[in-house]
């Protein structure tokens, strides 16, 4: 089914990262840096099915050329920590062909982002794992109308309540601020982009009439009760491709049954819920005690078999009233309310384990990494300046996989030098536990939820015996209550 998905992330040469790198990868190119003499060579890379440069009409012939394109970039930024490119990646929807899918991202990409003045790098992949998605590699300086690149920001001269420039004598000069040449900076856009992107491809679902239809809003914005698959993480993600099942894959798989039988839990106590509130309350409707001793079937009580499952079914009833105090109708209609509350925290309970737990599954990825990889970089540091740059050239996935994860770590540890694994696994084993308790917790839920709904018909079935009038009474609330 399509879904949506939409992320944003910059490329920033403080974190070590390159605009021509990024280019290079997405596009399966061989493309060398012109502002640090690297050459990146991704030409064995597969799964890429189109490629293409958008850019608006004032940018220079030169940029139809991916390398110039964003050699450029690289030239112009002059910072150590400059901002090279803002990426926006996007999951494609599967019921679309492959034409309709590149026309898709191609009037996304003209409409939000090159009419805006941006240039566009759209690389589109699909491995053929059912995960099609588009990176669309875009500039961050604005362009001049002569082709030239323009400033990113602009100072303004700050005014005094007359409109006159304010002197500031301690540094010799006019007070000015900075301010930003465009706007697409403004933390606005990512909800704009995202709400774009989400009715660009309903749009294209609608006109190829295709009944699925995707949300820019999160769950908890849409009200949805639903707790989120985890990130399978490479590794798990190629076995299971291969149909090897792995343990987070059968995780997922779990979170998924458990996603539709909370959805279909918390629509039956809202169904108990609301047909308890359409029982009129009366001193005529029968105790509690006269509810749980009636049978299921009063016209079948002669057998010994139908005894025997009628005394059952009371005995279950009378447990289920003693352990839950309900001696009346309104209490047993609280019961069911407190269960309606009970199916939500249990989702959202569960939702930030999750959450947790993924992260801490990602920090054990990046120590698989630098695990897996450290012995590229004893190599490299063991080597002459010289015999480096071929030693880069060689084994640059490794070498740029450790440092995204040394980079990873400086950033969640913050500060921290050592990486506390022991604690992360401690902190892994008592969320587990709580996540099984939270399970154990739901069925205990569903069993009391069968019981209750038994009640309900017990309750219905007793007021057709007892107080037939009372009966002819809900019909005419449930009736109005329609309305």
């Amino acid at each position: 089914m399509a879904i949506f998905h939409l992320s944003l992330k910059m490329t920033s040469r403080g974190k070590g990262k390159s605009a021509v790198a990024a280019a290079a990868y997405r596009a399966g190119m061989i493309i060398t840096n012109e502002y640090d003499g690297v050459t990146h060579d991704y030409s064995r890379k597969s799964g890429i099915v189109h490629t293409e440069i958008m850019l608006p009409n004032h940018a220079p012939r030169d940029f139809n050329d991916r390398a110039g394109l964003w050699n450029s970039v690289e030239a112009i930024e002059k910072a150590k920590n400059a901002q090279l490119t803002r990426e926006v990646e996007v999951a494609l929807p599967i019921e679309l062909t492959r034409e309709q899918s590149i026309s898709l991202v191609q009037e996304y990409v003209k409409r939000n982002f090159v009419d805006k003045g941006m240039c566009a790098d759209i690389c589109i992949h699909d491995s053929g794992d059912g995960n099609p998605h588009a990176h669309i590699l875009l500039t961050v300086r604005p362009l001049n109308m002569d082709g030239t690149w323009g400033s990113k920001q602009r100072k303004e001269y700050i005014l005094d309540s007359d409109g006159n420039k304010i002197y500031d004598s301690k540094k010799k000069t006019y007070k000015c601020r900075s301010v930003e040449s465009t706007d697409w900076n403004d933390r606005d856009n990512a909800e704009l982009w995202r709400e774009s992107w989400a009715s660009s491809v309903n749009e294209y679902l609608k006109q190829n009439d295709i009944t699925e239809r995707v949300n820019h809003r999160s769950y908890k914005r849409q009200g949805i009760e639903q707790i989120p698959t985890i990130h399978l993480g490479t590794t798990a993600h190629q076995l299971e491709k291969r149909g090897i099942r792995t343990e987070r894959g059968d995780t997922n798989r779990k979170i998924n049954e458990w996603n539709n039988e909370l959805r279909q839990l918390k629509a039956r106590t809202r169904k108990l819920k609301n047909e308890l509130y359409l029982i009129p309350v009366s001193d005529s409707m029968p105790s509690m005690v006269e509810v749980a001793t009636l049978s299921l079937d009063w016209k079948n009580t002669n057998t010994q078999w139908q005894k025997i499952k009628n005394l059952k079914a009371m005995a279950s009833t009378l447990n289920f009233m003693m352990s839950n105090g309900i001696y009346d109708f309104s209490a047993f209609a609280e019961k069911a309310e407190s269960m309606y509350s009970e199916t939500r925290y249990i989702g959202k309970d569960m939702t930030k384990i999750d959450r947790r737990l993924d992260t801490l599954d990602k920090h054990f990825e990046m120590i698989d990494t630098l695990d897996k990889y450290k012995k590229y970089v004893r190599k490299y540091n063991g080597l002459s300046e010289k015999d480096r740059a071929t030693f880069s050239k060689k084994y640059p996935t490794e070498l740029q996989a450790y440092k995204s994860a040394t980079d990873y770590f400086a950033k969640a540890l913050n500060g921290r030098r050592d990486v506390p694994k022991k604690m992360w696994q401690s902190e892994i084993d008592s969320l587990t536990t709580e996540r099984t308790n939270l399970i154990e917790k739901y069925y205990d839920l569903r069993n009391d939820i069968k019981d209750a709904e038994a009640i309900k018909r017990k309750v219905k079935t007793s007021m057709d015996y007892f107080v037939p009038e009372l009966s002819v009474l809900q019909k005419r609330r449930k009736r109005d209550f329609g309305r």
